[in-house]
C-alpha cells in the first residue's frame, strides 16, 4: 500500500501534534505531582492538583487543534478518531493507516524528549509518564469508563463539526471536555481515550497493565457513537473527517466543504 507522498506534511504534522500534546501532559504531571518539585507540598490537596492538570491538558489541546498545523492535519491525534473516520468513509485508508502511525510515533517521540529532559521526575511512580491505568475499581469499569468518554466525545465532534454555525467550536468543546474527565474519570480509568496516548506513556513507565482497555474501548466508544450518529441522522450529515475545518486551509480528506479538496487528487 503506497502512501500519498503529497500528504506527508499532514502526517508530520499529526505525529507533532500529539509528541507536543504528550510533553504537555507530562511536564504539568511532574510539574503538579512530583514529591521532589515544591508545587506538590504547595498544593496538598490531590483533586486540586487534578483539576489544574486538566485544565493544563484542556488548554494545550484547545491550542493544537486550533494551530496552523492543526487547520492543517485536521487534529485528530488519535487512532480512535481516524479509524471512526474511516468506517465513516470520510479518509482514504492509505491516509488512515500513516495518521495513526504517525500518531504512535508522535507519542512516542514526545515520552523519548521528557524522558531525556526529565529524566527520574518523569519515571516517579507519582508521574509514571502520566500512564493510564485502572483505578479502585478495576479494570471491567475501567473499561466502561473508556467507552462512555470516547462515545462522548464523537458525540461531540460529529454533531457540532457538521453544523455550520456550531462546526467553529468543535475544537473547544473537545477541549473543554478534557478537564471534566481528568477530574472526574480518570480516578477510574487513568483518562485515555487515545490508543497512541496510552501506549506511549506505558512505554515510559514500562507499566503496560490493561493496555488492552486502552486499546479496543477508545474505538468502541466511538464507533458506537457513529453508528447511532448516521442511524439517526444519515450518513450523508458527516461532511469531513477534520476537527477543526478552517477556512483556506488544505483538506486532503473526502471533503464535502469544498475548500482546497485534494482527496481523490
Amino acid at each position: 500500500m503506497k502512501l500519498r507522498i503529497n500528504h506527508l506534511p499532514e502526517y508530520l504534522i499529526e505525529a507533532a501534534l500529539l509528541g507536543s500534546f504528550m510533553i504537555s501532559a507530562c511536564a504539568f504531571t511532574i510539574l503538579l505531582d512530583s514529591p521532589a518539585l515544591s508545587l506538590r507540598s504547595a498544593i496538598p490537596d490531590p483533586f486540586v492538583r487534578r483539576v489544574l492538570i486538566g485544565f493544563a491538558m484542556g488548554a494545550t489541546a484547545i491550542l493544537l487543534i486550533y494551530s496552523p498545523l492543526g487547520r492543517r492535519s485536521g487534529a485528530h491525534m488519535n487512532p480512535a478518531i481516524t479509524l471512526t473516520f474511516l468506517w465513516l468513509n470520510k479518509i482514504n485508508s492509505r491516509d488512515a493507516a500513516a495518521y495513526i502511525a504517525a500518531q504512535f510515533l508522535g507519542g512516542i517521540g514526545g515520552i523519548l524528549t521528557i524522558e531525556i529532559v526529565a529524566g527520574m521526575l518523569a519515571g516517579d511512580p507519582t508521574v509514571r509518564f502520566a500512564a493510564t491505568l485502572p483505578g479502585e475499581y478495576g479494570g471491567a469499569v475501567a473499561f466502561c469508563a473508556e467507552v462512555a468518554i470516547s462515545f462522548l466525545t464523537m458525540s461531540v465532534v460529529l454533531n457540532s463539526s457538521n453544523r455550520k454555525w456550531l462546526a467553529p467550536y468543535t475544537g473547544l468543546f473537545c477541549g473543554i471536555l478534557i478537564p471534566s474527565y481528568a477530574i472526574f474519570e480518570s480516578p477510574i480509568s487513568g483518562f485515555s481515550q487515545n490508543p497512541a496516548r496510552s501506549f506511549a506513556s506505558a512505554l515510559g513507565a514500562r507499566q503496560f497493565t490493561a493496555l488492552w482497555i486502552y486499546f479496543t474501548a477508545p474505538p468502541l466508544g466511538m464507533f458506537a457513537e457513529a453508528a447511532l450518529y448516521t442511524w439517526t441522522r444519515g450518513l450523508g450529515q458527516v461532511h469531513c473527517a477534520k476537527i477543526n475545518h478552517a477556512p483556506g486551509s488544505r483538506c486532503i480528506f473526502r471533503c464535502e466543504f469544498g475548500q482546497l479538496r485534494e482527496a481523490e487528487q
